[in-house]
């Protein structure tokens, strides 16, 4: 395990760097072995740790899926991982990096995903992302949208900044979404520590299509390959609420909350492109968007275009 109090030295190091760029990409956090960071969740046959740890390759099968899960828990932090999804046919498989809390709060958990859905040959990989506050799973808050670039040719980097007063995705470093905190959100905003998770498993009832397309064992195993693990932020007792680290603030008084106008321009203009779903215009879902939606005329029509039946016939608050 990395030692949290020297880690927290070159956190501080990089802030002055940090705060003139606005990026927490460009901290350069060290990454993490995976003896270092962390263990075996399930399929354990299935979990392959490569190069000295650096590398982790996680596969599906007829048999099992698997995972790993970070050793410790954090609250607030900057995770990402350099991920390579399986190629060729892949409806109903579903790779995870995301952080919960799950088995702590089985009632009350709180969740922050990127989900990759499979999907039939010649056709290309979704991703989603969603966010679970305080049990709040009856009121899911899922994006979904493709991408500029074949996500099973190469490496390409996931990323999630968690403080107290935003939640941002990122994608090569590109943020692809932005959640402020809202005093109307209450609980629904994640404030409980997390572990860090990456699984691979069947969704075949609902992954590609609404299910249409299952998986297809004939092409397993099915492998999505990990590496550049950063585990960005303090390890914190789950019940005491101590954190590892000699400290007296949080995660987000160390690391900006900000985005630059460059950023906010790189994600407007992919919101615009790849951005397919999202629930915030789903108004027979959502006749109300929930409290943290930013209702903007131009993405209404974007998907209003897509699909019409889902987000045609206006929203209200527009």
């Amino acid at each position: 395990m990395v030692n949290s109090y020297s880690y927290l030295l070159f956190l501080l190091v990089c802030i002055h760097v940090f705060l003139a760029s606005g990026s927490p990409q460009n901290l350069n956090l060290p990454t993490s072995t995976f003896d270092e960071g962390f263990q075996h969740l399930y399929g354990d046959d299935h979990v392959f740790i490569l190069e000295n740890g650096k590398s982790v390759h996680i596969s599906l099968d007829s048999r099992t899926g698997s995972g790993f899960i970070s050793q410790d828990q954090y609250l607030y932090g900057y995770f990402s991982a350099s991920i390579k999804l399986p190629s060729d046919y892949t409806a109903g498989v579903v790779v995870t990096f995301y952080t919960s809390n799950q088995e702590l709060y089985e009632t009350n958990h709180d969740e922050l995903d990127f989900e990759f859905l499979g999907n039939i040959r010649g056709q290309s990989w979704v991703v989603q992302s969603n966010i679970y506050g305080n049990g709040s799973i009856s009121r899911g808050r899922e994006e979904r949208y493709g991408l500029w670039f074949d996500p099973t040719e190469d490496f390409h980097q996931y990323s999630i900044l968690w403080t107290g007063k935003v939640i941002i995705f990122y994608v090569d470093n590109v943020p692809i979404r932005v959640v402020k905190r809202t005093e109307a959100m209450g609980g629904d905003f994640p404030s409980k520590p997390m572990s860090l998770y990456a699984t691979i498993w069947d969704g075949s009832n609902w992954a590609t299509s609404g299910g249409k397309y299952k998986v297809d064992y004939k092409y397993a195993p099915f492998i999505a390959k990990f590496s550049d693990l950063v585990l960005g932020g303090c390890a914190i007792d789950p019940i005491e609420k101590s954190s590892t680290c000699d400290y007296d603030t949080n995660f987000e008084a160390i690391i900006s909350t900000g985005v630059t106008p460059k950023e906010i321009s790189d994600m407007e203009n992919f919101r615009k492109k790849y951005m397919t779903y999202s629930y915030c215009y789903h108004r027979s879902r959502y006749p109300t968007p929930l409290p943290e939606c930013v209702i903007k005329p131009q993405e209404a029509e974007q998907l209003r275009r897509i699909d019409p039946y889902v987000f045609g016939g206006g929203l209200v608050g527009m």
